[in-house]
């Protein structure tokens, strides 16, 4: 018998530790590193790395290398050497671009270009996935089991873990419950809770879709500000509206609700994009800023859930042709996109019209 919690677990553990700043370890076996995420880093814990006095990094996405003109040796990844004498406020410039315009020079800053990165990419990942800015502190050191041994901290076999972070988890289906809708009285709610300890994601199943059929269906991708505030800045609310609408009158679809905030970077990013934005970036300069790409969003989620629902045939509801090619890949025919163009307004026409020049969106 054994309660040891197994991988899966382990890397809830890591990104619940990350999020409130505790170190985490990965350990690669001949290498091993202490990881801290910038964002929640404390000054206390980098005078604790510091008096470490082992040489230590700062890990970064290319893409917000590529804005502090660091050189990414690695290509998807920079390793930022950390100076001796580095202070809070400059390690978490590096990571925040809130002060860019303000302070653009934040350098010189000196890339490591030997050795591998493949546990600064696996730190980034599990930082990404945490919702955090996509950054972490990094100290390579030997005996790394043995370091998170005394210090009771939690210690991710960095070998398994690498492919396990990029595959798509189990989703276990918890209850469904009628909810009649100002869109169509006859719809269930059906929950959705990932084993991975991530967010719930939600099926909203109008009328009784026939499983032989192309049944009407939408990816929507949760979205706080548009669907509940009422925001001007996105077009969210009024296409999930639509939809549910489209679907009520149709008397049959349903409506995949993903929690992938802000194009899967979570709420707080996005408002960090948000005030990039207000300083002149469009979405995807600000999200290249932020150190993410242009979308990372996983929508083989939707598929998953289809398929566990008996659908496999879609008209998807979308302008999005990557919602396609993802549905497609993922074993879900799509028999038909139906376009849904609603809800552009003076706050949102430069937005939608990103979208369309470098997303590809059919707008």
């Amino acid at each position: 018998m054994s309660f040891a919690p197994d991988l899966t677990e382990i890397l809830a553990r890591a990104r619940a530790d990350l999020r409130m700043g505790v170190p985490i370890v990965l350990d690669a076996g001949a290498t091993a590193a202490l990881v801290l995420a910038t964002e929640t880093l404390s000054p206390a814990r980098l005078r604790d790395v510091q008096d470490l006095t082992l040489p230590a990094d700062l890990a970064l996405t290319g893409r917000r290398a590529e804005t502090l003109k660091a050189r990414a040796y690695d290509g998807d990844v920079a390793r930022v050497v950390l100076p001796s004498d580095a202070d809070l406020a400059w390690v978490q410039s590096l990571a925040d671009p809130a002060d860019d315009l303000a302070v653009p020079m934040k350098g010189p800053l000196q890339s490591r270009r030997d050795g591998d990165a493949a546990l600064h990419r696996l730190a980034l990942t599990l930082a990404k996935s945490a919702r955090l800015l996509p950054a972490a502190l990094i100290v390579p050191m030997e005996q790394g089991a043995d370091f998170a041994r005394t210090h009771g901290l939690t210690c991710v076999d960095a070998v398994a873990a690498a492919p396990h972070v990029l595959a798509l988890g189990a989703l276990d289906h918890v209850i469904s419950a009628r909810v009649p809708l100002r869109a169509a009285e006859q719809a269930r709610l059906h929950i959705y809770r990932p084993e991975d300890g991530s967010e719930e994601h939600y099926a909203i199943e109008i009328g009784r879709p026939d499983r032989e059929a192309a049944v009407l269906t939408r990816l929507h991708s949760a979205c706080f500000t548009g669907d509940l505030l009422g925001s001007l800045k996105c077009d969210c609310g009024p296409q999930l509206n639509a939809a549910l609408m489209q679907m009520g009158q149709e008397g049959a679809g349903v409506l995949l609700y993903l929690n992938q905030e802000g194009r899967g970077i979570g709420l707080a990013n996005k408002m960090r994009a948000y005030a990039l934005q207000d300083q002149g970036f469009d979405t995807v300069e600000a999200n290249h800023r932020l150190g993410f790409e242009d979308d990372e969003r996983d929508f083989r989620l939707g598929a998953l859930i289809l398929d566990r629902m008996g659908f496999s045939r879609v008209r998807l509801l979308t302008n999005n042709p990557r919602k396609i090619e993802m549905m497609q890949r993922s074993g879900i025919e799509v028999a038909e996109r139906v376009p849904l163009k609603v809800g552009e307004t003076a706050f949102n026409s430069a937005y939608l019209a990103t979208k369309a020049a470098k997303s590809g969106h059919l707008l």
